[in-house]
């Protein structure tokens, strides 16, 4: 009897596709699922017949009570090497064997500019123009050289981020609770002194750091008033660090030019969600690492994964 693999979120229905599942085929059925399971209820009964379970990301919470509801499952297979919404512990107690899988820095360094720049040119307005018979140029752009692009993280993003702003010609300064002198030199660019500092000085302000108890809320009202009236606010990496409401308000006020946001508080965004709505707003959802390259490794891995666990050898074990 074959034992049951369920894919979750695969929304493109990406996943068969991305990867030879094949030497699976005689041990492992697999079983992918489009729609975003919703709540804990919904995935204890859906997740209740299956062995082996692969997550995207960190898009569902794995807690203690969910896993306590699973009997079934031994092997939880969660994109990355990272992962924030598993509960380790009670995967251990609960037999659930936890591996990862290699992840690449390229694809959301990409679509941070993707959105730094369209931001910029107001591609989005003009485009809806033209498609719609509006106005020829309604908009003036923002030019990128000369500006001054503030990086909150300089770690595997934000120095990429980094060296393309530097070939921009941008000025560029970073800052985060650990930085120093020598890493911000070893990448060319200025550290700031503090956060408020940069908040205040820069023209584009782009958030690279990895989301904890001392990055959530990091940028609430207090911070996002720093900014100035023509500053533009890129956030591609978690939700929580920046005060959601904060933001939205000064989209409304107009107290600053716009915001790049890949990465929301609920997702998927409900249709009703104030997100899909806000004026000055260029949103994605959350694309960041999803690219065929990385479909590739995530799911490619993922098999290997499978393979060394049945064979009794696991492979990446997070925990």
């Amino acid at each position: 009897m074959r034992l049951r693999c369920a894919v979750l979120d695969d929304f493109q229905d990406a996943a068969l596709r991305s990867a030879d599942w094949t030497p699976l085929q005689d041990r492992v059925e697999v079983v992918t699922f489009r729609e975003h399971l919703v709540d804990e209820g919904e995935l204890a009964l859906s997740l209740a017949d299956f062995d082996i379970v692969v997550t995207l990301r960190e898009r569902v919470p794995f807690p203690a009570s969910l896993l306590d509801r699973l009997p079934r499952l031994k092997l939880l297979v969660a994109s990355g090497m990272r992962n924030s919404v598993i509960d380790f512990a009670a995967a251990e107690r609960n037999g659930v064997t936890v591996c990862g899988t290699a992840s690449s820095s390229t694809p959301p360094l990409e679509l941070t500019w993707a959105l730094l720049l369209g931001l910029a040119r107001g591609l989005v307005t003009e485009n809806n123009a033209l498609r719609e018979g509006g106005p020829w140029q309604s908009t003036v752009g923002a030019d990128l050289h000369g500006r001054r692009l503030g990086l909150l993280g300089l770690g595997k993003i934000g120095s990429r981020v980094a060296q393309v702003g530097l070939a921009f010609g941008m000025e560029v300064v970073a800052w985060s609770q650990n930085l120093t002198k020598e890493r911000a030199d070893e990448f060319g660019v200025e550290l700031a002194a503090n956060k408020e500092a940069l908040l205040e000085s820069s023209d584009f302000v782009s958030i690279h750091l990895a989301l904890g108890d001392r990055t959530r809320g990091l940028l609430g009202a207090d911070e996002i008033a720093l900014l100035k009236p023509t500053a533009y606010l890129i956030n591609t990496s978690r939700a929580a660090i920046v005060d959601q409401d904060a933001l939205l308000a000064a989209l409304h006020e107009g107290r600053i030019a716009g915001a790049g946001v890949d990465v929301f508080d609920v997702e998927p965004l409900p249709a009703d969600h104030p997100m899909r709505t806000a004026p000055r707003l260029l949103a994605t959802p959350h694309l960041g690492y999803v690219s065929q390259h990385n479909y590739a490794t995530y799911y490619g891995h993922a098999v290997e994964d499978i393979q060394a666990f049945l064979a009794g050898e696991p492979v990446r074990r997070l925990g």
